[in-house]
């Protein structure tokens, strides 16, 4: 017996593919030319629970270990090419009587890979299970789970009949196996599907866009969503065995407009059919726009609700038991302390409040203590190295009593100023606070933190009142480009109001921006067409984009997509800095705890 080599040239490009893809993160060169470091702490990210549609197919359960006949024969798979749910019978003959046979079916997995940093989280890109040309495998796969059980008759034979899975597209071996040798072997190759619902409705509309079996390599991995020819976003299906699901709205005119899904990575790879993919096929399906005057309000959409699986208090942002020994980082974690802090609830937006709760201080920790959220300063423009720093915003003080403290506490609206969104630590520092060089409020020489807990910070839509009080519009104003705002955090941001003409400039304003390379932008697509992205970084969460009314008199669509950063540090990152229009189950943020939602507005055009 020996190890099977079942080559296609489809699997053999692939494997091309994933070595150059493996190349170590050090010889990847900047835009400058420069060599990037490697990472201080890649890590390869698990799906985090809850999240539906992760399940490995047929059993769900890896086959055990298995070496293949020198003689194994040829199983038959009616049909042996199909989209998710195609019926399929695989069939053998010739086999040992009366035997019991564990039918296997190969797969693979893809992930996403990390940096997080207790200062920053960096996007590393997809990560997939590594195929080998000299194990069972056809190339193609790289690992197997049990399909199902099949007796032979009395001639050596058998029929099963099944539906292709939810799995990734590409080539799947079948084998046979008994007493952990693979007697006979099959294929079936999963094709692409795309389907959309509804199909028809006014402007506004959510449209869900379902595209199965995208692979689990760097050229098949990802889609791309056409909306009459204008790049909507890209789809991925790492967590989802290459299943994608994802919803834009409709827009334009009334009548028919077409939606394109495809191969991808990021943008449309146009000519698969010419290509060694030839399967990594797409599609394009019709929505009808029909009449309506009633404007879509503002709204924001948050992912699938998961527990993440890499814990705040591990790797994210300032949290973490190293706080007091990390560069940038003023003040130090009281080493005798055992008290404990507690949040209900544990994450909101600008604004919100949460009670603080902690217990196990020390008799010795008396007066009034500081409560602050720690955050950082700083860009990532033209940055080279880590150009941010920690920064502390005052929630006011409290006085212990026995031991315990319970304070209720406002995380800080004040746009432009402060808050940053994403994760941040609510500390309780005993000592007086102090300035630091960079002019940072900072915990003085000499105090400590006594408690810390982690809280998110949600990224929300800003309000516009006027002077009575009275509610304007959410996240859409006029333009103000005056000279005297044009370096300022705050926006160049007017007055609220969801009518412009034709050719004015105005804003979206959204709060609670973060500063990792997960959260620190969001892409603006206009009328399903991406026109770029925004930073809320350096203006401490409060980010304002400005764009021009166009399209003619009617109603527009302005929807904001989570976006994967990766310009600085540069690297050269697979699917980065377009709009990730799958983010609410397949952004790796998810695992970490990131809540970032879609978030969608409208504009009335008149003349």
């Amino acid at each position: 017996m020996k190890n099977l080599q079942h080559t296609r040239s489809r699997g053999s490009i692939v494997a091309r593919v994933l070595a150059a893809s493996a190349m170590p993160v050090a010889l990847l060169a900047t835009a400058s030319g420069a060599a990037t470091a490697p990472p201080a702490n890649p890590i390869q990210l698990n799906a985090p629970s809850g999240l539906p549609g992760t399940a490995l197919p047929y059993s769900g359960v890896t086959a055990s270990t298995f070496t293949a006949s020198n003689n194994f024969l040829k199983l038959t798979t009616s049909p042996n090419a199909g989209v998710s749910g195609t019926p399929l019978t695989v069939s053998g003959s010739g086999l040992s009587a009366n035997t019991t046979l564990q039918l296997t079916w190969g797969t693979n997995s893809a992930t996403w890979s990390v940096d997080p940093e207790p200062y920053t989280v960096d996007y590393l890109g997809s990560n997939y299970s590594p195929t080998s040309a000299t194990s069972l495998l056809n190339s193609s796969n790289s690992m197997y789970v049990n399909m199902a059980t099949v007796t032979t008759d009395a001639n050596g034979a058998f029929t099963l009949k099944a539906k292709a899975p939810t799995d990734f597209g590409g080539n799947h071996d079948i084998w046979a196996v008994s007493s952990g040798v693979g007697v006979a072997n099959g294929s079936f190759d999963m094709l692409r599907k795309v389907t959309i619902s509804p199909s028809s409705g006014p402007v506004g509309t959510p449209i869900t866009i379902t595209y199965t079996s995208m692979d689990a390599n760097p050229y098949g991995g990802g889609g791309s969503v056409l909306w009459d020819n204008h790049y909507a976003g890209e789809i991925m299906g790492n967590w989802t065995r290459g299943t994608a699901s994802v919803t834009i709205r409709a827009a334009g005119a009334v009548g028919t407009h077409f939606i394109q899904v495809g191969d991808a990575i990021s943008f449309l790879y146009m000519n698969p059919i010419q290509s060694p993919i030839t399967d990594d096929n797409g599609g394009v399906r019709a929505f009808r726009v029909t009449a309506s005057n009633v404007l879509p309000k503002p709204s924001l959409t948050f992912p699938t609700k998961v527990t993440p699986n890499v814990s705040a208090s591990q790797y994210t942002t300032m949290y973490n038991s190293a706080l007091g020994a990390k560069v940038f980082q003023p003040s130090a974690l009281d080493p005798t302390s055992s008290a404990v802090a507690t949040l209900s609830p544990n994450s909101g937006p600008v604004g919100s409040k949460t009670k603080l709760h902690v217990s196990g201080l020390s008799a010795s920790v008396t007066g009034n203590l500081e409560l602050d959220l720690v955050t950082v300063t700083g860009s990532r423009v033209n940055c080279v190295g880590t150009c941010w720093g920690y920064n502390y915003t005052s929630l006011g003080t409290a006085t212990a009593s026995n031991g315990t403290l319970d304070q209720t506490v406002t995380i800080p609206n004040n746009p432009g100023v402060n808050t940053l969104g994403g994760w941040h630590a609510i500390v309780v520092v005993q000592g007086p606070m102090n300035t630091d060089a960079a002019g940072n409020r900072a915990p003085a020489p000499g105090s400590l933190i006594e408690s810390q807990v982690p809280f998110y910070v949600k990224e929300s839509i800003k309000p516009f009142y006027n002077k009575a009080g009275k509610l304007l519009s959410m996240g859409v104003a006029t333009a103000k480009d005056t000279a005297a705002l044009a370096n300022e955090v705050g926006g160049q941001v007017g007055s609220g109001t969801y009518t412009f003409k034709e050719g004015q400039e105005f804003t979206i304003s959204i709060l609670g921006v973060g500063w990792t390379q997960l959260d620190n932008t969001l892409a603006v697509d206009y009328d399903n067409s991406y026109i770029g992205y925004g930073c809320g970084f350096h203006s401490n969460g409060y980010m304002a984009v400005h764009l021009t009314a166009t399209g003619g008199p009617g109603i527009h669509i302005i929807d904001l997509y989570p976006l994967l950063y990766s310009v600085s540090p540069n690297l050269a990152t697979y699917y980065g800095m377009v709009p990730l229009l799958s983010a609410n189950h397949d952004d790796p943020g998810l695992a970490l705890g990131y809540q970032i939602p879609s978030i969608h507005f409208a504009i009335r055009i008149v003349k």
